[in-house]
């Protein structure tokens, strides 16, 4: 299967070599690549087709919010993404189960604040039904 990552306008992969990705490796960062640009699209349809319905999602302020909470807010502005860099990735896959490590290179108001906002975080897939979907850990 032929991915195009080239489709995703606002989001930046940097840090791998995508020739050097198996076939898994690059399903799971194509899932990762294509939910990042749904949320600078506010895109929550396709946000919700990507994620489990139990995600819990922790701000870099501690705060937790339900997948719900935090598509609403992305919704409604108060999270509005411009660009995502995914740079550095580290995929693992083992079975029906995956990671990725890397570090976000976000651009984005968030709740006021503008800015770029450098994190690293691992998250975490599982495949189902044929497709690899973001879980809690």
């Amino acid at each position: 299967m032929g991915y195009d990552f080239k489709q995703f306008k606002n989001v930046n992969i940097t840090g791998i070599d995508l020739s050097s990705l198996g076939e898994e490796e690059l399903a799971i960062l194509y899932a990762q690549a294509r939910y990042c640009q749904a949320m600078t699209e506010a895109d929550i349809d396709t946000m919700r087709e990507l994620v489990s319905e139990d995600m819990v999602y922790t701000h870099m302020s501690g705060r937790q919010q339900t997948r719900e909470e935090y598509f609403a807010d992305i919704a409604d502005g108060s999270l509005n993404y411009f660009s995502i860099g995914i740079a550095d990735p580290v995929i693992k896959a083992d079975g029906d189960k995956a990671q990725i490590t890397y570090t976000s290179v976000l651009n984005a108001n968030a709740y006021g604040a503008r800015g770029t906002y450098r994190m690293k975080g691992t998250h975490y897939y599982e495949l189902r039904d044929g497709s690899w979907i973001a879980v809690g850990r």
